[in-house]
């Protein structure tokens, strides 16, 4: 599955006095990463409508933020911080969290989880990281993601200490709520 690009209706981005150069730079990268776009989309959305919307408002704001980019950090680690920023903002703006869950068969992950078991599992974790804070739900994802607690630390904007210490507690819920 591919992120659509298609961010005005005539499908290029907005201009901003860029070469097609930075264009085709920029667009090679959203394809290389477009899985940070999907999971943070999905994470923070409630059903696919307001999935595919989210993951056009991520993509808009990289373009946006993307001559800000300096490359001390890696891509995926800035595209994570935009793409988290974006999707906190907008999920607290309109509080995407109180309407419905999305169905279970609305995302892949779940229709190739394997056994009715697996699909269970994944979709009590999904519902898990549903109900935690923004923060939490951030932490967790990149945690997912397998980045290191320094680059969670980074485009969290807190120390490695508090990402260590979140993820205990956070585990440590999830455990509580799988094992009562």
């Amino acid at each position: 599955m591919r992120i659509s690009t298609d961010i005005t209706a005539g499908g290029e981005l907005p201009s901003m006095k860029r070469s097609e150069r930075d264009e085709a730079d920029f667009l090679a990268k959203i394809d290389r990463h477009a899985g940070i776009v999907r999971k943070v989309a999905l994470s923070y959305s409630r059903n696919a409508a307001d999935r595919r919307d989210l993951e056009q408002e991520i993509v808009a704001q990289l373009w946006k933020s993307y001559p800000r980019f300096d490359g001390t950090r890696s891509f995926s680690t800035w595209m994570y911080r935009v793409a988290l920023n974006v999707a906190i903002s907008i999920a607290r703006s309109q509080r995407w969290h109180e309407t419905e869950a999305a169905p279970i068969d609305d995302d892949d992950s779940l229709a190739h989880a394997g056994s009715v078991e697996h699909a269970q599992s994944l979709a009590e974790l999904r519902a898990f990281i549903a109900d935690l804070d923004e923060l939490n739900r951030a932490l967790i994802l990149l945690y997912l993601d397998e980045l290191s607690y320094r680059d969670i630390a980074d485009v969290l904007g807190i120390s490695e200490t508090n990402v260590a210490t979140k993820i205990h507690r956070v585990k440590q819920s999830l455990r509580a709520r799988m094992n009562p």
